[in-house]
């Protein structure tokens, strides 16, 4: 396509433009959907020059890809500031095993903020512990003690900015330096403000790992996931994910990079949309509070202005109500928002949360001060109908909650 270095480009054109080079396309718009799992040579002398040169853009067996996976990992990587390469994963989950399976081995000691997503949590209490690594939670809000975590056997880092459920924001540039500055890998799940709001290793982070299931496919039709780096840590995650047999199917890759074409529209309206609704939220008597860094009363929303140059449609609400249920019921009667975990699509979504649950050393919000029980809390995932629309069903469904 164009003769510019992607470099050169700016966010909206790279999302156009990326991946689509004349030898994956052809003479038309998109890469073709490759299906193969055998790859044919002329020659014996081409066999074995394609088992050396095992890089995107060389056929070799269908695990490497095909035009249509190298089409979307280097779109993906064009958009990301400062990586050399991306590695697809069947979802977003594999991505982060892949990751650190990747950079942790038997011994090593990894510290992973406590507001990280429960899946990577549980990888990092489950395989991570069964393979030899201990992990260690801290607040990613409490610098000096996180300062005070580093020794020897601490190999990685991982982050998630901002934290999931409760959207804590975190001072990236400030951990990643730390960690650097003691030979530690920064890991980051970036998947909230995707690299058009965040360029997570610009900012210091070593690899960053987003769940293509949300924003990039935005269609809540595919499942998938990517890492991407520079150049060490991309050598380090293309030979795991190869070893252990990581590849994504052409037909969902073919969806991730149409979706990947809109993604800027779709999170510009999400953004805007769930800032209103978050807003609008907090003036309402029946919630306690809103937690969303896109509200300047947010206690992140500095760093958030600082840092980022983006946002998405996820945040969460707390009841001012003691009924653990009241989430539960609320969610159930809204009309426009589906009850489901994922977020990103088109569709708007409400999950009943409970933050505490999935907490080691912080102390979760919806916790009243001195209380153990925590109020009900609701996770918004803030979709394409029209904003007016979304307020009045919250509203209606929030008025269930005032006295007879």
């Amino acid at each position: 396509m164009s003769g510019k270095d992607p470099k050169d480009l700016r966010p909206a054109t790279r999302l156009a433009l990326g991946g689509r080079r004349k030898e994956w396309t052809g003479p038309v718009v998109n890469p073709p959907v490759w299906r193969a799992s055998t790859h044919l040579y002329a020659t014996e002398a081409d066999r074995k020059a394609a088992g050396k040169d095992n890089a995107d853009g060389g056929f070799f067996y269908g695990r490497r890809g095909a035009p249509t996976q190298w089409s979307l990992a280097e779109a993906l990587t064009q958009i990301e500031p400062g990586a050399h390469g991306t590695m697809l994963y069947p979802s977003g989950v594999a991505a982060i095993a892949g990751s650190m399976l990747a950079v942790l081995r038997p011994g090593d000691r990894l510290l992973m903020a406590d507001n990280a997503y429960d899946p990577s949590r549980s990888m990092a209490t489950g395989l991570l512990k069964r393979l030899g690594v201990e992990t260690t939670f801290f607040d990613p809000l409490d610098i000096d003690a996180y300062r005070a975590l580093f020794e020897e056997k601490v190999r990685a880092v991982w982050l998630e900015n901002p934290g999931s459920l409760t959207m804590e924001v975190c001072d990236v540039p400030a951990l990643a330096g730390i960690a650097r500055e003691h030979g530690a890998v920064t890991m980051i799940d970036n998947t909230w403000a995707s690299p058009l709001g965040f360029a997570a290793l610009d900012h210091g982070c070593d690899i960053s790992v987003m769940s293509l299931s949300k924003h990039v496919g935005g269609h809540s039709d595919l499942m998938m996931g990517s890492s991407s780096a520079g150049e060490r840590w991309y050598r380090a995650l293309r030979r795991t994910a190869q070893a252990l047999g990581q590849v994504v199917s052409p037909d969902d890759a073919a969806l991730a990079a149409r979706g990947l074409r809109t993604m800027g529209l779709r999170l510009e309206k999400s953004t805007a949309s769930a800032a209103r609704i978050a807003a609008w939220l907090g003036k309402q008597p029946q919630v306690a509070q809103v937690m969303c860094p896109l509200l300047p009363s947010d206690p992140g929303h500095a760093l958030w202005k600082r840092d980022f140059t983006g946002g998405c449609g996820l945040f969460s609400f707390m009841l001012d109500n003691d009924d653990p249920d009241a989430s539960g019921r609320v969610a159930e009667a809204l009309d426009l928002f589906g009850i489901g975990y994922s977020w990103g699509g088109y569709e708007s979504l409400a999950l009943p949360i409970v933050p505490h649950q999935h907490r080691t050393v912080m102390s979760s919000p919806t916790l009243p001060e001195g209380g153990s029980g925590a109020r009900p809390a609701i996770r918004l995932s803030i979709g394409l109908e029209d904003t007016d629309d979304l307020i009045e069903d919250l509203a209606s469904a929030l008025k269930m909650m005032d006295p007879e």
